[in-house]
């Protein structure tokens, strides 16, 4: 006898043709009927912690350049993940979450577990949140979210699928459709834009985070060096594009006042893929020098809306780029660039603790060929772009959010999305210690499948970026910003990783190169001297 076809059955055929056979999650009580009879050809990754399972999923989506299925439970389960929802949000990640919701005979009584108003708990973090007025749309809505989550900019969208929806009978299959990921600037004002770009006379160019997910950073070396002008990076980026020197210049800077500083001597800034700008501390000045112009080239509609100078141009960041790049006049007549100095200085003797100079110039020395770091010690960014530069696309990952608690299981995520793709790259995390604790259970996912990652905690003692912004901020004697006491390496032995605690840079190398070697995951925790960052 022929089984029927339910919503759950037609749902997953949808899954199938989507290609959204890996499903993140950490299961309740209300997703059991959609996991029911899970199928051999689908891969369950369980995280311990919503929170965790999001940022697994953000990482891995990122990595296979595709969507990802994240399943969590209820309102708790969404609850736990918002943290990370607004990672994916900014980073403009295709992500489609999904939750229980209960009965819906027990829906009027509001009953246990019952996620409230369910399509509005999510927002403003998604760009679509629904749940389906009756069980026959599942399968639609899915697609539709599909749809949504990869069309620019891309990003997180939220269904609640009631408990009982999936044994429903239901005729399929569902209908598969295609949608673009890519849009073309219009002609007209690219070549107004292309114009003034080749009329500069001293151009600044900063390439942020959407240019490498849109594969564009060869596109923006070549237009950097068509046009000689100087590239900049932001701070703290989810993303970075390859450092092609003699061009690259230093971060941006953090605030008003330090953005119009460093931007001082420019008549033209043209920033592709990036935010107008990502501002930090209040340090009042100038947006912009006097007599500086602004140009902007983005996907995202909201991120050109919320730019406080300049005009702006929609596109996708590769293609806008190589059309630009077609359309500029040769540079050839400007003045070279010249690399603003940046000290490399380490102490003549080894520090006890260590500096994050030291740390990151260890790292250096044993730097492993086509190896991705996913970084979240947000006081030594620095220190990381000066001895660790990004020479590759898609190798530097870090929370678009500003919020800690993603590098863990993103690291988990990213070795994921290889391991799909059948790629072998080292991951390696360089965290700080307290952004280690947030999401610490993703550990144990790692271990559980035996991913190859190294993570690198420096232990410093303290929430060193709360402090340079306290400091900053002229507000002395805030608590709760030391962290003593903490025993990362048995909490890591605990989950099922190798750990050692180091305190010099020959033990780092060593250590680095055996998890290396081992390919499993490794916590290698190294004792380092607080850092003032630079604000």
């Amino acid at each position: 006898m022929t089984e029927k076809s339910t919503v759950h059955s037609v749902t997953y055929e949808l899954l199938r043709s989507l290609d959204l056979t890996t499903i993140f999650g950490n299961p309740g009580s209300t997703e059991e009927t959609f996991l029911k009879n899970f199928p051999d050809d689908f891969t369950y990754v369980l995280g311990l912690q919503e929170a965790s399972v999001i940022a697994m999923a953000d990482a891995f989506a990122q990595t296979t350049r595709r969507p990802a299925l994240v399943n969590l439970h209820s309102s708790a389960g969404l609850g736990n993940c918002l943290g990370n929802l607004v990672a994916a949000y900014h980073g403009h990640t295709p992500l489609i979450v999904t939750v229980g919701q209960q009965h819906r005979e027990l829906l009027i009584g509001e009953p246990y577990l019952a996620n409230r108003d369910a399509a509005n708990m999510p927002r403003p973090w998604v760009k679509w949140s629904y749940e389906p007025a009756r069980a026959e749309a599942v399968p639609e809505a899915f697609m539709r979210a599909y749809a949504m989550a990869v069309q620019p900019p891309a990003g997180p969208v939220f269904l609640s699928i009631p408990l009982d929806d999936w044994n429903q009978p239901l005729e399929g299959p569902a209908v598969v459709r295609d949608v673009s990921t890519v849009y073309a600037p219009d002609p007209e004002r690219l070549r107004r834009f292309a114009a003034r770009i080749s009329g500069s006379q001293r151009p600044a160019l900063i390439l942020g985070p959407d240019v490498d997910r849109a594969r564009g950073w060869q596109a923006g070396i070549a237009l950097a060096e068509k046009l000689r002008a100087a590239v900049y990076s932001l701070p703290l980026p989810d993303r970075l594009v390859p450092r092609g020197p003699p061009l690259y210049q230093v971060s941006v800077g953090m605030s008003v006042k330090a953005v119009g500083k460093r931007l001082a001597g420019h008549d033209l800034v043209v920033v592709i893929g990036a935010e107008v700008f990502r501002y930090y501390p209040y340090v009042p000045g100038d947006i912009l020098p006097a007599g500086t112009e602004l140009l902007q080239i983005t996907d995202d509609p909201a991120v050109a809306a919320a730019a406080r100078t300049g005009n702006s141009l929609l596109g996708d960041a590769r293609l806008s780029i190589e059309l630009l790049t077609e359309l500029v006049g040769d540079g050839s007549g400007r003045t070279q660039p010249k690399p603003l100095p940046r000290p490399r200085e380490l102490p003549e003797n080894p520090s006890s603790p260590l500096t994050p100079a030291e740390v990151y110039a260890a790292l250096s020395m044993v730097r492993p060929e086509h190896a991705v770091y996913v970084n979240e010690s947000t006081s030594t960014m620095a220190q990381h772009a000066e001895w660790l530069p990004t020479i590759e696309p898609d190798s530097f990952f870090a929370t678009a959010s500003g919020g800690i608690g993603w590098a863990v299981p993103a690291a988990v995520g990213v070795a994921f999305g290889d391991r799909n793709r059948g790629v072998s790259r080292p991951v390696i995390g360089l965290i700080g210690d307290g952004s280690f604790q947030y999401s610490v259970q993703g550990l144990w996912t790692a271990a559980q499948h035996n991913l190859p990652i190294v993570y690198v905690v420096m232990r410093n003692h303290e929430y060193s970026i709360l402090k340079s912004f306290a400091d900053l901020e002229q507000t002395p004697g805030v608590p709760g910003l030391d962290l003593p006491g903490l025993d990362i390496a048995s909490v890591s032995r605990g989950l099922g990783c190798h750990a050692v605690d180091v305190t010099s840079t020959g033990d780092l190398e060593k250590e680095v190169q055996l998890a290396l070697e081992a390919g499993t995951t490794t916590v290698i925790v190294v004792t380092t001297q607080p850092e003032k960052a630079t604000l």
